[in-house]
């Protein structure tokens, strides 16, 4: 149904997520970032609210740990989640509830984070964060290597038609206004 990877670039301070999946408004529903801070997939039997709330808990000073850990205490349908979170400094965490569909896989790699359900064989996951360590060049290029990567292992056991690519950077000094929550960050 859904595989994904979350990253960041060190040396920009880039954050991106590269996500597939048969799902529609996959792009809209699952992966969130926030400049600075962190990226999240939410997906599976996906509950979008869980990015937003992941992506404060780390703007607060949580770790991605202690921010996944709090969301999901506050969902009464955890089980049937997947989460991936990645933070700022390249610290992540991974859930994958009880009810997760089809074969699943989490793994974590050196400033990455990847998630699949409904996958075509365990290895899909691995060969992505396994690619994306060994790509160079510009975030969004190496996360798109990444997910060729889990396309070339197998990726979906079905059908996949909805691909979504989102990075972000913030460069130092500018000020970005985030029209949807009236916030404003400078990093």
């Amino acid at each position: 149904m859904t595989l994904s990877i979350s990253a960041l670039c060190p040396e920009s301070g880039q954050l991106g997520i590269a996500i597939s999946s048969s799902s529609i408004a996959v792009g809209a529903r699952c992966p969130w970032l926030l400049a600075g801070v962190g990226a999240v997939s939410s997906q599976n039997i996906t509950l979008p609210a869980l990015g937003p709330q992941i992506l404060a808990g780390l703007e607060a000073g949580l770790t991605p740990q202690q921010a996944l850990t709090q969301a999901l205490g506050e969902d009464r349908f955890s089980d049937y989640r997947q989460v991936a979170v990645i933070d700022a400094s390249g610290e992540s965490a991974v859930f994958s509830g009880e009810h997760t569909l089809g074969i699943w896989q989490l793994a974590q790699g050196e400033n990455c984070v990847a998630a699949g359900n409904m996958l075509a064989n365990p290895q899909v996951i691995t060969a992505m964060t396994a690619a994306f360590e060994a790509a160079s060049g510009e975030l969004a290029s190496r996360l798109i290597a990444a997910l060729q990567a889990g396309i070339d292992a197998g990726g979906e056991a079905g059908r996949s038609t909805r691909r979504r690519l989102k990075s972000w950077r913030i460069t130092p000094g500018q000020w970005w206004i985030y029209a949807s929550t009236g916030r404003k960050n400078a990093r």
